[in-house]
């Protein structure tokens, strides 16, 4: 018999832990506070640069030289502004999905929230649940809890009364409660979880890319700074403050200070439309790493289905007369009620069969994912006792039992099927289900979600393979997944038939779609074997035997319906149970990362042509070409503007790895031709005279525009009609300044005569038409290898797509 219950805390003894602050006070999954989100947009290595020379033309004059200095708070306010609404997307998203325990206070059961957990409260665990605090096992039935993600064991642990049970850990079988014994930050897993739950860009290619490049102009920055201050003050010897504004402008343009700021906007913005869809991003990196993932691995129940069943068919295999059919339904009845936390399966039986009065329950054994069934020792109205399971049919049947065929006919129409047996076997046994004996066939009708066989076509159009695999009958799962349109449904697999070999397993792996009767261990298995191949897997799953599969996947997506402990370690939750909002990430991502890479070329242009002309003027030893007044132009007009406007335009282009290396390819040609066109048109002004002139740098700035437009111009393809408008804009309001006299005096620019503008606007088609010869030979010949390991049809399949998207991942579909 069950054993009575234990009531919990009272009131007063609640009240007197709260008081002494013994308390479970971690915080939520959340992002940063507002003031790590103001210092890491403030206090950065580059507006230390910019700040430094702001500060240098403040005192040496005039502030039209200092515009560079508002541009930069300008840019700033704007990332405080948009990471701060994407902190307020984030923190309402997580109060939503946090994990609600249920606490037994005065023999009552209550969901509370995390934070409001005491120590000593007797908290209840199901199937699913995740273990928040540390403490004692108080009760336990059949219950199995497993502490993989925090010990590595993979075989789940049997726990009993006065057992320990830690943080971070979750309930797999049976259900049981525990007492609190370490809460807050005192508990094992706590400061793990509340440093892994931190708004990041951590563990993100594109970042870590951003950072090389940064490292690299850091490098290259000092040296070429230095020899610039020294060449300045060598030429400009009777003017120290001319020198100081020439020597500035040459360092200015070569800081990429707009790029970091461009990614943490556009990853700030994703997090808010995601947040509009009901999508929680628990680590940001992962909106990048879905656009990146190449296969989707799918548990079909509650992904392909929704969660509720119901019970379509009753068939005894007993007998064909009334008593039996009223006794399996009494049955069925009573195994029901014999589970605290039943699963949907469970619940459709519960449903269509509720408990009968005079049915007692002896003993019982909770649902697995790794055994298959379930069952219960129980005692009838007339006092005749025998044990009954519930299962899978072909794990408690031996092969060829006649009682299969039915099975796999009815599984074939996409219905799963429950063997309900007896057995004269104790359920203490190796194994309970030795001399079973059918009684009858469950057949449950799953529903599918209406918007699954449509996500399936988006996956599939956009080249990304997708893999069902599920704990149901194979050809079931193979029946639904057909139903849904999914390529190679007709060919489900068995998973009790896969090779154990590591890399035989990886091939098995990619040539099916559809794998039933996977066991927890085998999905994780199967993730394992596609990513051995080269393979980006993302997993999505709501129940406790995805929990493994979705902690190795370089994805995981969890249901926000889903037990809390796939929830906790998913990067993205889908808090509405949406399998069609996962399109609208992969889209984000590939949003973000298509225009992140596009305007990264556009920082990286000017970056390298800044310090080309800088080491041309200390080797030529003349004076800088330009004031920083002309360089906040230049780079306002070729890159500021432009750059926030493509950085968050759509872009379906398919995240590809290289991000360095492809944005490098064009970067470094394309400023060495704008710098040396520029450059050559300086020296070609001042051939008739020594010192610097106002017209010398306004040619000088026509040409280096004229080619850094037709950089943008090429970055901008493929072309739409605001991508069009955009780039003439640019050129408008270039002409503007060029022709509007308080302007032109602003920022001292003046075209004198006609030779020398022809020539400037000469040099400058030159320097075009090399930009496109360099464009042209990029597409040509695509630096995009393909995985490492990957099998020769991926090689193709890579080769194929190489020949059809643009060497500067430009092509917007």
């Amino acid at each position: 018999m069950t054993a009575p219950q234990l009531p919990g805390l009272t009131s007063a003894e609640v009240a007197e832990r709260v008081a002494r602050g013994q308390v479970n006070d971690v915080p939520v999954r959340s992002s940063r506070t507002t003031a790590e989100v103001v210092r890491a947009n403030v206090l950065t290595r580059f507006n230390a640069i910019i700040g430094t020379l702001f500060v240098v033309i403040v005192v040496v004059g005039p502030l039209q030289d200092g515009l560079f200095g508002f541009v930069i708070i300008a840019n700033t306010g704007i990332g405080i502004f948009q990471e701060l609404r994407a902190k307020r997307t984030l923190d309402s998203l997580a109060v939503v999905g946090e994990a609600r325990p249920r606490v037994r206070r005065e023999g009552r059961s209550t969901e509370l929230t995390n934070s409001e957990i005491v120590l000593g409260d007797l908290v209840e665990l199901g199937s699913g649940d995740k273990v928040t605090v540390d403490g004692e096992v108080a009760e336990a039935d059949s219950l199995e809890i497993d502490e993989s993600l925090l010990t590595g064991e993979a075989d789940p642990v049997h726990k009993h009364p006065g057992d320990p049970v830690l943080s971070g850990s979750f309930v797999v079988a049976g259900s049981g409660a525990f007492t609190t014994t370490r809460v807050g930050r005192a508990a094992y897993a706590a400061q793990l979880a509340e440093e892994a739950s931190r708004f990041t860009l951590v563990a993100s290619e594109l970042r870590s890319g951003i950072d090389t490049i940064l490292r690299y102009i850091t490098w290259m920055l000092v040296p070429t700074a230095l020899g610039l201050i020294l060449s300045q003050l060598y030429v400009e010897q009777n003017d120290v403050a001319e020198a100081v504004r020439r020597m500035v402008a040459g360092i200015v343009p070569m800081v990429p200070e707009g790029l970091v700021l461009l990614t943490s906007v556009a990853f700030a913005i994703g997090v808010i439309r995601l947040g509009r869809h009901q999508c929680l991003v628990q680590e940001l990196p992962a909106i990048e790493g879905l656009a990146r993932v190449d296969t989707v691995c799918l548990d079909k129940t509650g992904t392909l289905t929704e969660g509720g069943m119901d019970v379509s068919e009753l068939r005894v295999l007993t007998g064909d007369g009334d008593a039996d059919r009223t006794m399996v339904e009494h049955v069925l009845g009573s195994l029901g009620a014999a589970d605290a936390r039943p699963n949907a399966s469970l619940k459709a039986i519960i449903d269509r069969y509720p408990e009968q009065p005079g049915w007692s329950q002896l003993q019982a054994a909770p649902f697995s994912s790794a055994r298959k069934w379930s069952g219960a020792a129980l005692r009838d109205p007339d006092g005749g006792q025998a044990t009954w399971l519930m299962g899978a049919p072909d794990v408690l049947l031996p092969p060829g039992d006649p009682a299969l065929t039915a099975v796999d006919e009815l599984g074939a129409q996409g219905l799963r099927v429950l063997l309900l047996g007896r057995t004269a076997t104790s359920l203490d046994a190796p194994d309970p289900a030795a001399g079973l004996e059918p009684a009858a066939l469950v057949v449950l009708r799953q529903r599918v979600r209406p918007d699954a066989a449509r996500t399936l076509r988006y996956f599939e159009d956009q080249g990304v393979a997708a893999k069902v695999i599920s704990g149901d009958n194979a050809v079931s799962v193979g029946a639904v997944a057909g139903s849904l349109g999914l390529p190679g449904a007709d060919d489900p697999l068995d998973a009790r038939t896969l090779p154990e070999d590591r890399e035989q397993l990886a091939g098995v792996v990619e040539q099916h779609s559809v794998f039933g009767r996977v066991t927890p261990q085998q999905k994780r298995d199967l993730v394992q074997g596609l990513q051995s191949r080269g393979h980006h897997v993302a997993m999505t799953g709501d129940g406790v035997n995805d929990v493994l599969a979705l902690k190795d996947a370089d994805i995981g997506v969890a249901m926000g319906a889903g037990s809390e402990a796939t929830r906790a370690v998913a990067q993205i939750v889908l808090l509405d149970n949406r399998f069609a909002t996962l399109p609208l990430v992969v889209a984000e991502g590939r949003r973000v990362i298509g225009n992140i890479e596009r305007v990264a070329n556009l920082f990286l242009v000017k970056t390298v042509y800044s310090v080309l002309l800088a080491l041309l003027v200390i080797i030529m030893r003349v004076p800088y070409p330009f004031l920083p007044r002309h360089s906040t132009v230049l780079s306002g007009l070729t890159i500021g503007i432009p750059a926030f406007f493509l950085a968050l335009a759509p872009n379906s282009e398919r995240a590809r790895t290289g991000f360095v290396r492809r944005v490098l390819r064009f970067a470094v040609p394309a400023g060495v031709i704008a710098g040396g066109a520029s450059f050559a048109t300086y020296m070609l002004a001042r051939a008739d005279h020594a010192t610097p002139q106002v017209p010398d740098t306004s040619v000088t700035t026509l040409t280096l525009f004229i080619v850094a437009l037709w950089a943008l111009a090429i970055i901008a393809r493929p072309y739409t009609w605001w991508r069009v408008l955009l780039v003439l804009s640019m050129a408008g309001c270039f002409a503007l300044v060029l022709i509007i006299p308080w302007l032109k005096t602003f920022f001292q620019l003046s075209l004198e005569g006609w030779r020398d503008p022809w020539t400037a606007v000469g040099v400058a088609l030159i320097g075009c038409v090399l930009l496109e010869v360099v464009w042209r030979y990029l597409r040509l010949h695509p630096d995009n290898p393909p995985p490492r390991n990957a099998p020769a049809e991926a090689t193709q399949a890579h080769a194929r797509e190489d020949r059809h998207v643009s060497a500067l991942n430009v092509d917007d579909r």
